[in-house]
């Protein structure tokens, strides 16, 4: 079985995948990492480094980045290699790859409408846009204004883009987190996978 848990930056997606996956006994896949890891090697003037994933840990060429793919300049240069047409066909192709077997929890922008249309449940989780602001500047320690502005031009870069646009995937169940603790919405999304 495959659940995919897409929606915007902030909207609880990565903290209630990994839950819904430990619940569940599923693997879980946090494709942005894949992202991120690409937009590491970029960064680092690495290009064609391999990204790896093994039991959760996110590597180039061997070395453990899990750390170095968290900050605010990987997360901006992540967005814009997303948005890249060619990297997105390399990643949906190991995303496929990876979920060809087994139960997962993968979450993204584009998994149920574009890496697994077919998933058993699709759920796109959303918030408003000040409280996501607040979640995602809680964890980074830093100021809430700064993040949503950030936000929005994030937000409008990924609905826009021309390959894979973040969007609600035909089937989705559109979750709105907004108030909710963690364990409401990963019991929501868990009885909508028993059922």
């Amino acid at each position: 079985m495959v659940i995919a848990i897409d929606g915007p930056a902030g909207a609880g997606k990565s903290t209630v995948a990994r839950a819904v996956a430990d619940a569940l006994g599923f693997t879980y896949l946090d494709t942005g990492a894949m992202y991120r890891a690409v937009a590491l090697a970029r960064l680092l003037g690495r290009d064609g480094a391999e990204v790896g994933f093994d039991d959760g840990r996110v590597t180039l060429d061997g070395e453990d980045v899990g750390d170095r793919i968290r900050t605010e300049e990987v997360t901006e240069e992540a967005s814009r290699v997303a948005a890249e047409r060619e990297v997105r066909e390399a990643m949906v192709a190991r995303q496929r790859e990876l979920m060809g077997e087994g139960d997962w929890v993968a979450e993204g922008r584009d998994i149920g409408s574009v890496v697994v249309p077919h998933a058993e449940v699709k759920v796109f989780l959303t918030a408003d846009p000040r409280e996501r602001a607040q979640r995602r500047a809680a964890e980074l320690g830093v100021d809430p204004e700064e993040v949503l502005a950030q936000q929005r031009t994030r937000d409008e870069r990924d609905s826009s883009r021309e390959a894979s646009p973040l969007l609600l995937a035909d089937g989705a169940e559109e979750l709105d987190t907004t108030g909710l603790t963690i364990d409401e919405v990963v019991e929501r999304i868990v009885g909508l996978a028993r059922r």
